[in-house]
């Protein structure tokens, strides 16, 4: 947890905001897969967030369905995933690694256990995508145990009671939604949440990464204007990776120009 903690900090000293991308892990295949992590972090990536891949994503849009499918294909298990993450880990030891899942893949390994491992391959936190704040106890309290972060998503349309409770629960950071609905690049992010933003802040909630339909360096400028500690773009970063699945080193060189230009945009001019 407390490498989210630093890394806010030290955005925060340099007036610049977080930029977060997602990717499926394993997605076209593994030995790819640890390439386009990588080269996401040296593009600028401020944090990690990384899903495994799972047969039945219900907020996840086709773009993300398809990378799940992909890694599927390549054969990735989810203990194969782990030790993807160990050595993600080891070569990047300051970086923030969330994941995004679904309970199914935490109760198939017992919700325990499941966060004993992400703490040992150095996994800091974990967003359960279906677990909605009210039935979250058991997996908040599994992660607190491990010194792992629960991440919260607050809609847009969260009231007073959800706000604080998502405040008195989340650590790390708090997923922001952009609007209601699955994931997805073509769905444009509504204009930025101020008053939610403002009402996190009042409660003391965990920085806030505004997310979904976050495609372009613009959408970034207008989350940190909003005070948004920054962004998280999922779906534009996995179409660059399936439209060149048969172009690799053509992949990584469209995934660094993007990266580097979603970053540029958390620099407060």
């Amino acid at each position: 947890m407390e490498r989210y903690d630093n890394v806010f900090a030290e955005l925060k000293s340099r007036q610049e905001g977080a930029f977060v991308p997602f990717v499926t892990l394993g997605d076209p295949g593994p030995e790819q897969s640890l390439k386009i992590i990588d080269t996401l972090i040296e593009a600028g990536a401020d944090a990690l967030e990384l899903g495994i891949p799972f047969s039945d994503p219900l907020a996840d849009g086709p773009t993300i369905q398809n990378a799940t499918l992909r890694a599927f294909a390549s054969g990735v298990t989810p203990t194969q995933c782990f030790e993807m993450l160990a050595a993600i880990r080891q070569k990047h030891p300051t970086i923030p690694i969330g994941l995004l899942m679904y309970a199914n893949l935490v109760f198939n390994r017992g919700i325990d256990e499941f966060y004993a491992e992400c703490a040992r391959v150095g996994v800091d936190s974990v967003l359960v995508a279906d677990v909605p704040v009210e039935e979250s106890a058991p997996f908040r309290q599994a992660a607190m145990r491990h010194n792992v972060a629960p991440i919260f998503i607050c809609p847009p349309n969260a009231d007073d009671e959800l706000l604080r409770q998502i405040a008195s629960y989340g650590r790390g950071y708090t997923y922001l939604l952009s609007r209601a609905g699955v994931t997805g690049a073509e769905n444009k992010a509504a204009l930025p949440l101020h008053h939610l933003v403002e009402k996190l802040a009042e409660y003391h909630a965990a920085p806030p990464l505004q997310g979904f339909g976050i495609s372009s360096p613009d959408q970034v400028s207008a989350a940190i204007d909003a005070k948004a500690a920054g962004a998280i773009s999922g779906s534009a970063i996995v179409k660059i990776i399936e439209r060149n699945v048969d172009k690799p080193e053509q992949m990584l060189a469209e995934l660094k120009a993007f990266v580097s230009s979603m970053k540029a945009a958390t620099r407060k001019a």
